[in-house]
């Protein structure tokens, strides 16, 4: 299964600022970040999981100006919003066992994030 979320999640830095600036800023931006990949996930249509599955992440930046670590930080909002949304049971190592990340030339015009989920 595939959906896509265009534009850009905070990076690893954006959160630690936040949480850092206030507790409950930090709060809200995880909030409304796993909200807005929730909207995408249930616009997908996706049905429900109930095996392990492997998360594949494609991160189109609109730059190269931050490290991969910090873009993948990402993956927590989507995996949140995947439970959330009951398209999977949960996300500890019993239903996600594994996670793929690739990074490939940077898309100005067009920035998102693909997912797909295979059933491990």
């Amino acid at each position: 299964m595939r959906f896509t979320i265009p534009g850009r999640l905070p990076g690893l830095n954006e959160v630690i600022n936040k949480a850092r600036y206030n507790r409950f800023a930090g709060a809200k931006q995880k909030k409304d970040s796993t909200e807005l990949c929730r909207f995408y996930v249930v616009a997908a249509k996706l049905i429900p999981i109930r095996g392990p599955v492997v998360v594949h992440f494609t991160w189109y930046e609109p730059n190269a100006r931050r490290d991969c670590d910090n873009v993948a930080t990402g993956a927590k909002f989507i995996l949140d919003a995947l439970v959330d949304s009951g398209v999977l049971a949960g996300d500890g190592r019993k239903h996600v066992v594994g996670l793929s990340h690739l990074f490939p030339v940077p898309d100005k015009k067009n920035p998102r994030i693909e997912v797909f989920l295979a059933q491990a």
